[in-house]
């Protein structure tokens, strides 16, 4: 691998409205090298990244291509100075060609279908080993072949530095290794590769060096044989490996006698690989795994959030069938959604509408509930989780966001449900209306429901859960409970059992 710097990025700040993003981040890409950038949610990934490629400005600091320093003011910056990115997403048009997608707004563009331009798109194609022609529409190529077509124009317009961000959470294993195989010839071109990913084994099966944030700073730089799995974690997470954990009564073995309230064989959907999943009654387990390691996913499969294909699933012994959430509510299950924005609350109704939302939903919409009904349900629950808003009618997009959590926490509780889920409650709320909710869940299981609780911190899920499941890149890796129940073992168990 050659050593020669192709990128750098030397003490980049970056600040939004009371929140420093980035602070005084170094970041080096060198010629022919696959470059990791590692940090859990909030790290200063993203934004970075966003500076690199011109859609954010920086605040400090300075970048230099080959050398030389360079001003980035947008996109199209970027892109004449080498810098392309493919995201996750695939940002092509599926109703063109392969051809027309590889030059669009170029020299013609795609509205042109000229046989130099399909020649050309050919010769590329086989050049980098994409199994695609020239003149078949793109909508009709896999998701691992519209991503190489991505990198195939980028790489066309004399890419130096490609980003790939989140380039294979669509794929399948056989998808993957032939964009792993593009990656790779990439590299022994000269191309500087940044991969943004979540998924651990991928990093260390493509990359040559690490790169990690944590909290909007730069935790170092790493030679990727110099950084087992385990030690990679600890520094993503802020832990030290021996780092135990004193965080009260959380781990005792507890409920073991009681009855099976849920359990599933065999589940999968459209996101979530088969897993098989039980909880007791009054017990609070929780899925952990970094973030993108299918914890998510998971409980969607759960509450048929997404499109469940297969599978057993038993509510007190009982089959029944969960495909879509109105099943799921009807045999008691609740679910507190990770993005509360776009699937909790709705923002321009009042917090009375949102909290009797998923009781109404129960009813049917032929029996309503009457006003005063709903009245007497929200100043209940806005007494009872202490929510602060001027009043039941305040829309609820007017709330801080730990008072939209405690919201969809009532809409749940006035259900009355047997097994709640709730994923990332706590996440961008304070302190304060943290511990409220952790005293929630555990006051909750000693009445008797059952709690999945998911959270990006793990000292908040040994306090609260007795029983962890872990997860790595879409499947269950372990599982952790009693004595096992601590941070070295999660993240032991995370990395793949590494000492």
């Amino acid at each position: 691998m050659q050593e020669a710097v192709l990128l750098q990025m030397r003490h980049i700040d970056k600040q939004f409205p009371g929140v420093k993003a980035l602070s005084n981040v170094d970041f080096t890409l060198r010629k022919g090298e696959i470059h990791a950038l590692m940090g859990e949610n909030g790290a200063g990934k993203s934004t970075l990244i966003k500076i690199l490629t011109g859609v954010y400005q920086l605040d400090g600091g300075e970048i230099t291509v080959d050398g030389e320093n360079v001003i980035i003011r947008s996109p199209q910056d970027a892109q004449n100075h080498g810098i392309s990115t493919v995201y996750q997403e695939i940002t092509l048009c599926p109703n063109l060609t392969v051809a027309e997608n590889m030059f669009i707004g170029r020299e013609g563009g795609a509205w042109v279908r000229h046989k130099a331009f399909e020649k050309r798109a050919d010769e590329i194609l086989t050049k980098l080993g994409i199994p695609a022609r020239s003149t078949q529409q793109l909508g009709d190529c896999s998701l691992a072949v519209q991503q190489m077509v991505a990198i195939a124009r980028a790489v066309d317009m004399k890419c130096k530095v490609l980003i790939l961000d989140e380039p294979t959470s669509s794929l399948d294993d056989k998808e993957v290794k032939m964009l792993f195989d593009l990656m790779k010839d990439l590299k022994s071109q000269g191309v500087g590769i940044i991969f943004v990913t979540h998924f651990l084994e991928q990093v260390y099966e493509v990359s040559d060096r690490i790169t990690v944030l944590r909290n909007g700073e730069l935790v170092g730089e790493y030679p990727v044989q110099d950084l087992p799995q385990v030690q990679l974690v600890s520094k993503m997470i802020g832990k030290d490996l021996d780092e135990l954990n004193a965080l009260g009564e959380s781990g005792e073995k507890k409920n073991e006698n009681t009855e099976v309230l849920y359990e599933a064989e065999g589940l999968s959907s459209n996101e979530a690989k088969p897993f098989d999943f039980s909880i007791r009654k009054g017990e609070v387990n929780g899925f952990t795994g970094l973030l993108g390691s299918g914890r998510s996913e998971c409980v969607r499969a759960i509450f048929g959030a997404d499109k469940v294909n297969g599978g057993t699933v038993k509510i007190k012994g009982r089959q029944v069938r969960i495909t879509r959430p109105i099943h799921a509510i009807k045999n008691g299950i609740g679910y507190l959604a990770e993005d509360r924005k776009r699937d909790g609350i709705i923002a321009e109704l009042s917090v009375r509408e949102n909290i009797i939302l998923a009781m109404q939903v129960m009813n049917g919409i032929f029996k309503p509930i009457s006003r005063s009904e709903t009245e007497a349900f929200a100043d209940e629950y806005i007494k009872v989780l202490n929510i602060k808003t001027a009043s039941r009618e305040t829309p609820v997009g007017s709330l801080s966001g730990g008072n939209q959590q405690k919201v969809i926490l009532a809409r749940w509780l006035l259900t009355h449900p047997d097994y709640l889920i709730l994923d990332e409650p706590t996440r961008g709320i304070d302190v304060g209306t943290k511990l409220e909710i952790q005293k929630l869940v555990l006051k909750l299981a000693e009445e008797g429901v059952s709690v999945t609780f998911i959270s990006s911190e793990i000292e908040e899920m040994l306090r609260t859960c007795s029983r962890l499941i872990v997860m790595r890149d879409r499947h269950i890796v372990g599982e952790l409970k009693g004595d096992d129940l601590n941070q070295t073992q999660v993240m032991k168990t995370i990395a793949g059992g590494e000492a």
